[in-house]
Order: C-alpha cells, then sequence, then structure tokens
C-alpha cells in the first residue's frame, strides 16, 4: 500500500510481447508474454530516460512486482517515492520469465530456453523503440536472490548491453549454498524410489504446497539450468548419488562452471566496463548466500575492478527496502 498518497503517481504500462528466441524451448513454456513497464510521473516520450530491468527472485516474476502489496510497497510505489525524493528519472521493465521450473536463473540454458537472449535482444530493444529510452551506456539490470544471480551473470556475459548492475543477495558460492540442502533434497525423493518426476507429480498433486517442497522444487530446477538433460523429466538430474550423497564429480562440475565466483576467473574482465557495480547481502542469510558473495567481492577486489559491497543486518527474506540504496545509485550512474 503506498504510504503516501498525496505523491505524484507514475504509470504502469501493461504490453505483450510475443519472443522469437524462447521459441521451442524444451520445457513448452509459452513465448507470448505479458510485460510491465513503469514510467514515472508526467513522463514524456521526448526525455530519452535510461533503462532499468527488474529481475526477480524465484518463485517470482516481473507482474508480481508490480501487484499492490497490502503491507508494503510495491515497486511502482517505491519508484514513485524515491523519485519524488529526488532519484533521477528512469524507465523501468518487468518481464515476466517464469518456468515449469517454478523461476529463472536469466541465462541460455538447454534446458529452460535462451532467457539471456530474451531479455538482452528482445525485451530491452522491444521497451526502448516504445519508451525512447535507454541505449548504450544508459542500461541497467537489478535483481534479488536469482535474480541477484541473473544481473551477476548478465553483467560478465552482457556488457556489451548493460553499463550497470545490482546484484542484492545473488546467488554465488554454490558449493556453500547448494551442497547441505541437496542431502535433504534426495531423503525427500526416497519414498518415491529416488525419481523426480514421481516426487514432483505427487507434490504439484496436492491441495498445497509446504515450504520445504518449495525449497526442493527450487533446487531440482536450478539442476535444468546448470546441468540440463533433456531426456530426463523436465530436464532435471542431481548433481550426486541419491543413497550415498557422493557427489558425481562432472554432474557437479557443471553446476559449478555457473557460479559467478567461478565464472568471474574467465568473464571477471567485462565487468570493468561497468559505470556502476553494487552487491549487498544480508550477513545472516540463512542460504549462506554472504559467504558467495564475500568471495565475489575478494576477486573484485584482487582485479582492481571498481564495486561498491555492503553487508547489512538481515537475512535473505523481504530486502526490498534495500532497493532504497541501490535504485537511486543505479539511475545516478546511468543519468550521466
Amino acid at each position: 500500500m503506498r504510504r503516501d498518497h498525496s505523491i505524484p503517481r507514475g504509470e504502469v504500462h501493461r504490453l505483450f510481447h510475443q519472443s522469437v528466441v524462447l521459441e521451442g524451448n524444451a520445457l513448452g513454456d509459452p513465448t507470448a508474454r505479458d510485460l510491465h513497464v513503469w514510467t514515472p510521473p508526467g513522463w514524456s516520450h521526448a526525455e530519452q530516460l535510461p533503462l532499468l530491468v527488474d529481475l526477480t527472485g524465484y518463485w517470482g516474476c516481473g507482474l508480481g512486482h508490480t501487484n499492490w502489496r497490502p503491507a508494503g510497497e510495491n515497486v511502482p510505489d517505491r519508484l514513485d517515492r524515491l523519485v519524488h525524493e529526488g532519484m533521477p528519472r528512469v524507465v523501468v521493465a518487468f518481464p515476466d520469465c517464469f518456468t515449469k521450473l517454478y523461476g529463472n536463473q536469466y541465462l541460455n540454458s538447454a534446458g529452460s530456453g535462451r532467457y539471456g537472449d530474451y531479455v538482452c535482444d528482445e525485451i530491452v530493444p522491444f521497451v526502448e523503440s516504445r519508451f525512447n529510452c535507454g541505449g548504450q551506456g544508459r542500461r541497467g539490470v537489478f535483481g534479488k536472490s536469482s535474480g541477484g544471480y541473473g544481473a551477476a551473470w548478465h553483467g560478465m556475459n552482457r556488457s556489451d548491453v548493460w553499463s550497470a548492475i545490482a546484484i542484492n543477495s545473488g546467488d554465488m558460492g554454490f558449493d556453500a549454498l547448494f551442497i547441505p540442502t541437496l542431502y535433504d533434497d534426495v531423503d525427500a525423493l526416497r519414498k518415491f524410489d529416488y525419481s523426480i518426476e514421481k516426487w514432483v507429480l505427487h507434490v504439484e498433486s496436492q491441495p498445497k504446497l509446504k515450504d520445504k517442497d518449495r525449497m526442493i522444487l527450487m533446487d531440482l530446477g536450478q539442476s535444468a539450468f546448470y546441468d540440463p538433460d533433456t531426456t530426463q523429466f523436465r530436464n532435471m538430474r542431481l548433481p550426486l548419488d541419491p543413497r550415498t550423497g557422493e557427489l558425481i564429480p562432472e554432474r557437479w562440475n557443471n553446476w559449478m562452471k555457473h557460479d559467478p565466483v567461478v565464472m568471474f576467473d574467465t568473464l571477471g574482465e567485462n565487468l570493468r566496463a561497468l559505470k556502476l557495480l553494487y552487491m549487498d547481502c544480508g550477513w545472516s542469510d540463512q542460504f549462506r548466500i554472504h559467504f558467495g558473495m564475500r568471495r565475489f567481492a575478494k576477486k573484485l577486489e584482487a582485479a582492481g575492478i571498481a564495486h561498491t559491497y555492503e553487508e547489512f543486518d538481515d537475512d535473505h527474506t523481504d530486502v526490498d527496502y534495500r532497493m532504497d540504496v541501490f535504485l537511486p545509485r543505479l539511475a545516478k550512474a546511468l543519468s550521466v
């Protein structure tokens, strides 16, 4: 709910986009998607504002960030307030990248589809052509959790598109993040003959999802992004022996190749071209992501790549208030 109804209200434009790059995706997910775009109060097509793209965390999509919230601001409400408080004016796009895996990591994968290309090569030019915004040197991407992973991936792999990124509690440090929970995942599969398909179909047949089931579905989904097997149910396979818990080196190495901390060794130099690289994380993140964020920041420091890394006294949950810190920084960096 808006804190102050006297603040001028921007507009959320509800568009429809037909993708080409998602055609034939291995999950059979829709290629025609809703797309929301926020413009600031009094926006004019002649303004030529910077463009920001919002990548949401797992179990979410851009449309969820524009929904009304009963006990807090949605992102358009927050943007209205921040612009009223002096943040430079921007246009913000909220793409829908939801999949049958219940989320997205915003990369190109045979297990999910070409979502890296979808965001950069379809959504960005589609929004820029309609709102006369963005352009070279004036594009930024931000996200939390899986969206933060997406921002890191895009910063390293598509620096030809982006000039500023903000990583809020972004998935990295995969050994600390995933290994502890993978053991819980295989224990849950035991009653289903260690079959991912049988377990998923059982869970989906229930009247509601338990929190623990959501976490397992998310872990299983990661395998389709990082180590897909298109012969398996929804392209998912775990990187460990389900009975002994031993990691399978080939499988786990495929996961680790996608860890931003590891990717940095071959792609980190691309981050040097950014106008802004902002990172933050709660120091008591329950998924242990702060360890990966610290490792990433350490590598940035050693390479002499300009960045900001901040830790705050909180965990992984309900930290949208950090947008008050990094959205104005993104807007300012892209406005000069």
